[in-house]
């Protein structure tokens, strides 16, 4: 049988470019080189990724972009910021954080309250204790020591007597109060010298109530007196309170203040507490007060 003879392959003849090359070579050359540049470009991304994002990489659209960028991150130098937060201007891409997050806040302006008021009228008493000590110290040197029972205070110019078992405190336990006595337990007396006042009830008032604050510190505290009182040539207004603790601790405690003038003298405050409260220690503060002379 006559063997047809056998065509050649264009393929497999010399090209253009003089190599002799099968298309499935260029094939298989074709796909290992997608493969290599597939492969850089992934380790590219990763090893973009593992660095942080830089400015003008390609392979990492806005999503995946840190804000702010390395070259803009803020340092500890606050000095950028302003008060109060510049507006951002037209173009401004900053976002609101960068704008905001560290200024100052403007504090607000204080508000005097009863702290302020009560610390104001304490460093007048502790002014006018000082003067009032000194005046003691001036006056008992030339004063003759009391008769028993008695004390004088030449400071307030009053004299007042002392119920058994009471004793004159060598010095008064608040400040500006010129002379004191009690039984060393649960009662004091303070006397000292005041101010002529227009209102003499409202004047009591207010002392009542700033002693209520700084001596019983009740929960619950309520007025159980409040009237005209005269003693020997002095009138005046007297004030008391009682106040109530909530703990199992603190027993009642009185307080009774009250203001003093006439007789053509200077007028003088009493103030008095016991705790607890009982009749016996109020009559004994009442025997007080009412011997000033």
């Amino acid at each position: 049988m006559h063997e047809r003879p056998r065509r050649s392959d264009p393929l497999d003849e010399p090209g253009h470019d003089g190599e002799h090359r099968s298309r499935r070579a260029r094939k298989a050359e074709q796909k290992a080189a997608q493969k290599a540049a597939q492969k850089a470009a992934r380790k590219a991304a990763r090893e973009a990724e593992d660095q942080g994002w830089p400015p003008g990489d390609p392979d990492l659209d806005d999503e995946r972009r840190p804000w702010p960028p390395p070259e803009s991150e803020p340092s500890d130098d606050r000095s950028h910021l302003t008060w109060p937060p510049r507006i951002p201007e037209p173009g401004d891409d900053l976002p609101p954080s960068a704008r905001w997050y560290g200024t100052p806040i403007a504090p607000p302006r204080p508000r005097p309250g009863r702290l302020r008021s009560l610390l104001l009228v304490l460093l007048t008493l502790a002014v006018g204790g000082g003067v009032v000590a000194g005046a003691v110290a001036v006056a008992l040197r030339s004063v003759p020591a009391p008769p028993p029972g008695q004390v004088i205070d030449p400071v307030a110019g009053v004299g007042y007597p002392l119920p058994d078992g009471w004793r004159v405190g060598t010095a008064p336990p608040v400040t500006a109060f010129s002379s004191a006595a009690g039984d060393g337990v649960n009662t004091t007396v303070m006397v000292m010298p005041a101010e002529p006042a227009a209102d003499v009830r409202a004047t009591v008032a207010e002392l009542s109530d700033l002693y209520e604050r700084l001596l019983l510190h009740g929960d619950k505290v309520k007025v159980v007196d409040d009237t005209e009182i005269t003693v020997g040539a002095r009138t005046g207004h007297a004030r008391s309170l009682r106040a109530e603790y909530l703990d199992v601790v603190n027993r009642p405690a009185y307080l009774r203040v009250v203001f003093l003038t006439g007789a053509g003298v200077r007028p003088v405050v009493v103030v008095a507490m016991t705790q607890p409260d009982d009749p016996v220690s109020r009559a004994e503060i009442d025997t007080v007060i009412g011997g000033l002379r």
